[in-house]
């Protein structure tokens, strides 16, 4: 028995009796989290957003949120993505946070030491989603 799945972009038969992993499977071990990366990531980003939030006057008083966290599967690097507000000068307050890197990922480990053994390394980014969904909203006008 064949059955046949259509996708807008391609079009996969398959056989009784094989799988597609021929994609499948490597897209999942791309995309995929595993639970504790997933926990660690909401533990990251919870208290992440309170240091952030209390040191908010010696990052020129904007407010900064902790939109998405991404942590590497061995736990040891995680990928901040921060949002400010007002979004002038974004590169000036993400400089402000780089310098202040090594005090945030200390006043983090106070924070974790009896949930994490290895407090990861912090790597801040600017997320540009809203500012992205904003521009297709203006041009759809």
């Amino acid at each position: 028995m064949i059955k046949s799945l259509n996708f807008p972009i391609f079009a996969i038969t398959i056989y009784k009796g094989t799988e597609p992993d021929f994609w499948y499977k490597e897209k999942e071990k791309e995309y995929m989290e595993s639970t504790r990366q997933k926990k660690v990531s909401r533990l990251l980003q919870k208290e992440l957003g309170q240091i952030i939030q209390q040191r908010s006057v010696e990052l020129g008083g904007k407010m900064i949120t902790v939109t998405t966290v991404r942590i590497s599967p061995d736990l040891s690097v995680a990928k901040i993505y921060l949002s400010v507000f007002p979004a002038k000068e974004v590169e000036k307050t993400l400089a402000a946070v780089k310098e202040i890197v090594s005090q945030i990922r200390h006043e983090l480990g106070n924070k974790v030491r009896h949930q994490l053994r290895i407090v990861p390394e912090l790597v801040f980014y600017i997320d540009d989603s809203l500012d992205y969904i904003e521009k297709i909203e203006n041009l759809l006008k």
